[in-house]
């Protein structure tokens, strides 16, 4: 059974220049599992998205999308995984599976291509989200690391 060896907790304001600032202290933290330099850049690409996710659309009814926030939880473990959860208390996704489709957007086509999901599940071993309307979205990314 896996043993959780270390944690990290962030909570950030959903502004746009907290992406650099999330996914480098998620790769920092990861770092003292010693990932090879491919799987710190797969993490960092999966953070990103995630956390622009949230800036883009989790908060697109408020006015001041810093008002809302972002929740980072990092656990690393034993085995040599990684899991990253990264939450918000938004506007809700109405249908997960849809939104997961490849170049579905509630954007404007022209400024969205519609494949946050799909980027995120291609740079980790394992994507889940959870999300209720009016109430926010889960993501959960976990990354196996190389012995």
């Amino acid at each position: 059974m896996k043993k959780a060896i270390n944690e990290l907790k962030l909570r950030l304001p959903a502004k746009s220049e907290n992406e650099a600032v999330a996914r480098a202290l998620v790769c920092s933290f990861a770092a003292t599992l010693d990932p090879t330099v491919g799987e710190l850049a797969d993490l960092r690409c999966a953070v990103s998205e995630a956390v622009t996710n949230v800036v883009v659309h989790a908060y697109r009814e408020l006015k001041d999308s810093a008002a809302g926030r972002i929740y980072i939880s990092v656990r690393l473990y034993d085995t040599r995984e990684i899991t990253v959860e990264i939450t918000d208390t938004g506007c809700g996704i109405a249908d997960v599976e849809k939104a997961r489709e490849p170049f579905f957007t509630t954007g404007k086509e022209d400024e969205r291509c519609g494949m946050g999901f799909l980027v995120m599940e291609s740079y980790t071993d394992s994507l889940t989200v959870r999300s209720k309307p009016g109430r926010g979205t889960t993501v959960i990314m976990k990354k196996k690391l190389t012995p």
